[in-house]
């Protein structure tokens, strides 16, 4: 588990859907990152070596992912980090209720291409859209989650607009946790 940075925010990159192209702009958006989540369809195993080298990677394999080097990826991750839970998984359609687990507080998924955050039943099911090469009229996106004592943020950009600071899809969650006693939720303390 990672713990909050000293100055109290933890990063967590979000990128999906490469397709063997990790473009510039996903690079530099994810520069500053504690942890990085890769949903899956991610094409070649050189991304993950890049973005191995800006922070510590979780990556999960998508429907196009295949050869040896993709059999090694699991289906669906789970990682706890500054106290949050996520499950990580490329297709949400492949998604069991009992994958999710009972602390998962976020679920982190692509293949759709479509940048999208929502809430539902005390989980909010996020998808960073695609990194990788257009698909349609879809935007060029990645996303973040941003942990600290104050909340949870969850924000997804398009990295080919001119204001790569604002959010093509967010969502903030303030304090609160999901699990069975629907308890504030509270980060760990670094330490």
């Amino acid at each position: 588990m990672t713990a909050l940075r000293k100055s109290g925010a933890l990063r967590i990159g979000l990128i999906s859907d490469t397709h063997g192209l990790l473009r510039p702009e996903a690079l530099v958006f994810l520069q500053g990152c504690d942890h990085i989540v890769h949903a899956g369809d991610i094409g070649d195993p050189l991304i993950l070596e890049h973005l191995g080298s800006i922070a510590s990677v979780t990556a999960v394999r998508g429907n196009n992912d295949i050869g040896p080097w993709a059999q090694t990826l699991p289906e669906t991750e789970h990682l706890t980090t500054g106290g949050l839970c996520l499950c990580v998984v490329h297709d949400c359609g492949t998604l069991r209720p009992a994958d999710v687990g009972a602390r998962t507080r976020v679920v982190v998924a692509g293949h759709s291409h479509k940048p999208a955050a929502v809430r539902r039943d005390g989980i909010v099911y996020v998808n960073p859209g695609s990194a990788g090469p257009r698909r349609f009229s879809l935007p060029i996106a990645a996303g973040e989650i941003v942990v600290s004592a104050s909340g949870i943020r969850i924000r997804v950009v398009d990295l080919m607009a001119a204001d790569k600071g604002s959010a093509r899809v967010s969502i903030d969650l303030g304090c609160q946790r999901r699990n069975a006693a629907r308890r504030p939720w509270v980060p760990r303390p670094a330490g």
